[in-house]
């Protein structure tokens, strides 16, 4: 058995922090549909979201740095303490992790950074009263106020899966390049399956 172990967001775009946009709609399709071809050597695990399970649905866009600020580290590690037992028990044969380029915790190689001293808490809470346009509207004046930057280098949770298991293939969908993605995706797959 293989197993390939995937961000949750990007087979139900409902975790977002502002809701799905067409993008993550059109990701969470083209994946699904890729899933459906791998075969019954492959298992699937979704862990759970590391956003979701700290702050909760809907939530503001922040940074690694303000994650961290937020207790991150803590809650990814219970959900890397998941991951490690069950490769523990399965014993699969090959391990995948696939995370989202430019997340704060499920970046594998690009995250995204910002001055945590900056960063207004508090519109972690107002976004739960928002409806999905406003959240729309106000995330995107929030990554402009904040000045996100995508940086190379992993995030949070990411960090510690590959510190824990670096003898697993790592992987980054970009969902600014859909297309792309899924290709490489594929292609790294099936050379597991048919070397």
């Amino acid at each position: 058995m293989n197993l390939l172990i995937i961000a949750p967001c990007l087979l139900s775009p409902f975790y977002v922090y502002r809701g799905p946009k067409e993008k993550e709609y059109e990701t969470a399709r083209r994946l699904r549909k890729l899933l459906g071809e791998l075969g019954e050597e492959w298992q699937v695990l979704a862990y759970p979201c590391p956003e979701f399970e700290l702050i909760g649905w809907p939530r503001a866009p922040a940074s690694r740095e303000a994650y961290e600020k937020l207790g991150m580290r803590e809650r990814a590690k219970v959900i890397a303490d998941f991951i490690g037992r069950v490769l523990t028990e399965e014993k699969p044969e090959e391990v995948v992790f696939l995370g989202v380029k430019g997340s704060p915790t499920c970046g594998v190689f690009h995250t995204s950074s910002s001055d945590p001293k900056r960063y207004p808490y508090r519109a972690m809470q107002e976004f739960f009263y928002m409806d999905k346009g406003e959240r729309l509207k106000r995330s995107k004046e929030l990554v402009g106020e904040q000045g996100f930057k995508l940086v190379k280098m992993p995030g949070i949770l990411f960090e510690i899966l590959t510190a824990r298991f670096p003898e697993g293939l790592y992987l980054e969908f970009d969902k600014g390049n859909i297309e792309k993605s899924v290709r490489e995706m594929q292609k790294r797959l099936e050379a597991i399956i048919q070397p």
